[in-house]
């Protein structure tokens, strides 16, 4: 086992109490060998990268995953309690959730469905992929090294499709039912935080949102809103001595079509920063309040906002906020976070991967760049986070801002410096390095070691 930086050993030992001693000890050495190892994080990887392929009893650290007993739950909320201490150590915590397609084939591969494919797909094109279905919710912290928003994953379950439980005893559960147990989940975990939980189209339900707006505790949950939604006046109250049951609604609402269709709606303009991938935007809104209802549902109410583009480039879209009370361009603020690192993700596959004819399987180091999201990947990705934020260095960043407009790229910089800083390179050496590629890259333009020094400088 390499001796490791003193600012590491402590982060790293706060997961130690969910394993034994004697699991500990293979635990940690695939810890550190999944974050060093590049390509592909099979166990064979890790053993090599930290210098045990000739290890004989190999099968023990294969075991650490296939037989040890150790819980994952305890191990997310270890990873949260990290994440929350060093990203948001007071405010609102902005989580999101949504569901992910790990492309997996196989017959041993129980689980696996087709799926749609969210980064082939677009809205006249539709791909279909095998794989795992995973719903995974993150806490979207501000990354100071970073300039922008990063989505950090601390809980990921596995959504089998229905036809994964046909002839099996236990019931399909939809993806609604896994969201609400996280979301309940993570409620308990953090009873005294105001959270806000944003996530897509598929959870704006109304027996899913009403269910959680009971919890205790502040929680805000925004979706994306159908634009045919019957809405309501809140009920009136009930007058002393009225005979029958209380009204769940009062008078019909005009549906959202007809507000954005209406010539004497007032529509308001606003500014929003990092608007998707185009920076700050301007766009045109209109908000109220309304109960949300349908026949044999309970009563949700709700705040709809309406967005238009002035320029006529995407159309008119609605979200919709169990919290009546906040502001409608800060619910925009929020939802758009939660979909900057996928578009990003899904811009950089189809122009850096694919534009250069290179096959998606045969990329081994870009899993932080293309959309591979292996769960285990993604939260290896937090442990490397919360190392480089325990060093409070930033040394490769000015390096990682030429790859990308978005800064997105970034996250290779993090990438080599946690694997640097394990190695124990030094920067010294580090620099060397760097001025040895780069005066062998003018050698072989130029073809003339002379006239660059690089003989002397050897």
């Amino acid at each position: 086992m390499p001796t490791l930086p003193k600012a590491y050993v402590s982060l790293i030992q706060a997961f130690a109490p969910h394993f034994s001693n004697c699991i500990w000890e293979h635990a940690r050495v695939l810890l550190l060998g999944a974050i060093l190892a590049p390509g592909r994080r099979t166990v064979t990887a890790v053993l090599r990268i930290m210098g045990l392929s000739e290890e004989r009893q190999f099968q023990t650290y294969h075991r650490v995953l296939n037989r040890a007993v150790w819980s994952s739950w305890a191990l997310s909320r270890t990873l949260l309690k990290l994440l929350v201490q060093t990203f948001v150590p007071k405010g609102p915590i902005l989580c999101a959730l949504d569901p992910t397609l790990e492309r997996r084939r196989g017959s041993k591969i129980k689980a696996k469905g087709i799926y749609r494919d969210p980064v082939r797909s677009s809205h006249s094109h539709f791909v279909k992929a095998s794989g795992l279905r995973w719903l995974s919710l993150m806490v979207l912290a501000p990354i100071p090294w970073a300039g922008r928003m990063w989505a950090l994953p601390f809980l990921t379950c596995l959504a089998p499709s229905a036809r994964y439980y046909e002839g099996r005893a236990r019931a399909h559960k939809k993806l609604t039912d896994w969201g609400r147990q996280m979301i309940m989940q993570l409620r308990r975990w953090l009873p005294d935080r105001r959270l806000v939980i944003v996530a897509d189209s598929e959870f704006a339900a109304i027996s899913w949102l009403f269910r959680l707006t009971q919890l205790p505790g502040q929680l805000c949950l925004i979706v994306r809103f159908r634009l045919d939604a019957a809405l309501y006046k809140p009920a009136p109250k009930r007058k002393p001595g009225t005979k029958g049951r209380p009204r769940k609604k009062g008078e019909r609402l005009p549906t959202l079509v007809q507000v954005a269709a209406n010539p004497k709606t007032r529509w308001q303009r606003v500014t929003i920063r990092n608007w998707y991938s185009e920076g700050r935007r301007q766009i045109e809104i209109v908000s109220n309040t309304a109960v949300w209802f349908h026949k044999g549902q309970p009563p949700l109410p709700i705040r709809w906002v309406l967005i238009r583009d002035p320029k006529g480039k995407f159309k008119t879209q609605a979200l919709l906020c169990t919290d009546l009370t906040v502001d409608p361009a800060q619910i925009i603020k929020w939802f758009v976070l939660r979909w900057q690192v996928e578009i990003v993700q899904s811009q950089m596959t189809k122009t850096h991967v694919f534009a250069t004819g290179i096959s998606r399987d045969h990329i081994t180091d870009l899993d932080f760049i293309v959309r591979d999201h292996d769960p285990i990947n993604e939260q290896l990705h937090q442990r490397a986070l919360l190392l480089k934020r325990r060093m409070r260095q930033a040394v490769l960043d000015s390096l990682a801002e030429g790859f990308d407009g978005h800064r997105q790229a970034r996250q290779f910089g993090l990438a080599i410096h946690v694997r640097l800083q394990l190695l124990g390179l030094g920067l010294q050496r580090l620099a060397f390095l760097f001025q040895f590629a780069a005066a062998a890259l003018k050698l072989r333009q130029r073809n003339d070691a002379v006239q660059i020094g690089f003989t002397q400088s050897v």
